[in-house]
């Protein structure tokens, strides 16, 4: 999934849902997730589930759909790859989920989606 921002959800939901006939397969209010194949999926944001004030300047973040954030959060400690989050719940979103660096310097996000009306795709 690749979370990409926009200043205008309307136009937006408009260009890809009724234009281009993805389905909107979860609306967080804010921020609106499109499928794109069966295991694809492409969000726009008016606001992002970033790191603090840790945001690319692009505002792109690639998410991991995955149940095992722990896992992933254990793996890349060992591996001595940088955490800029460590593995939390947010209650706003309702996911669970972790950030980390990649050598670009593009957020990488792992997370659950916790809404029953999410998916049950396991991707990773």
């Amino acid at each position: 999934m690749t979370f990409l921002p926009t200043a205008d959800l309307t136009q937006t939901r408009y260009f890809y849902e009724k234009l281009s006939g993805l389905p909107l397969v979860l609306d967080q209010g804010v921020c609106h997730i499109y499928q794109v194949i069966s295991s694809a999926f492409v969000g726009f944001c008016t606001e992002c589930s970033a790191v603090g004030d840790r945001v690319n300047a692009d505002g792109a973040i690639v998410t991991f759909v995955t149940s095992q954030v722990d896992v992933w959060y254990e793996y890349f400690r060992e591996k001595g790859v940088t955490i800029e989050k460590k593995p939390t719940l947010n209650k706003k979103f309702n996911i669970y989920h972790l950030f980390v660096c990649d050598p670009d310097g593009y957020l990488v996000e792992f997370q659950t989606f916790l809404d029953p009306k999410w998916l049950q795709i396991e991707t990773m």
